[in-house]
């Protein structure tokens, strides 16, 4: 057997434009269950406790939003030139670990 060599003889024309089509049904099929289970449902309802409103409105305009900041490291990484330093990140990691573990430990 040779490879490659189809008992059936190649496939013509219809049976490429039936396997075409076939493809293009399926494909349109799993787009419309895409649509349906990426909307949300219209009933779905969030609420927002007092205390979640007060704490987002203190929080809101504390200064800590640097624009001119956000656009210079935006600039610098389009252009390639940010670098990353590993070992202030993994400081600040351990440090946030170290915070976590001790509430925690002072909790129980």
């Amino acid at each position: 057997m040779k490879i490659g060599h189809s008992p059936e003889g190649s496939a013509g024309p219809a049976k490429v434009e039936q396997r075409s089509a076939a493809r293009k049904s399926e494909v349109a099929a799993s787009n419309d269950i895409v649509r349906q289970t990426a909307t949300p449902a219209a009933s779905t309802q969030v609420a927002i406790s007092s205390t979640a409103k007060l704490a987002a409105s203190a929080a809101g305009d504390d200064g800590s939003f640097d624009a001119a900041k956000v656009d210079r490291i935006s600039r610098a990484i389009s252009e390639g030139k940010f670098t990353v330093n590993a070992n202030a990140i993994a400081d600040k990691l351990v440090a946030n670990a170290q915070e976590l573990l001790s509430a925690r430990a002072n909790k129980h």
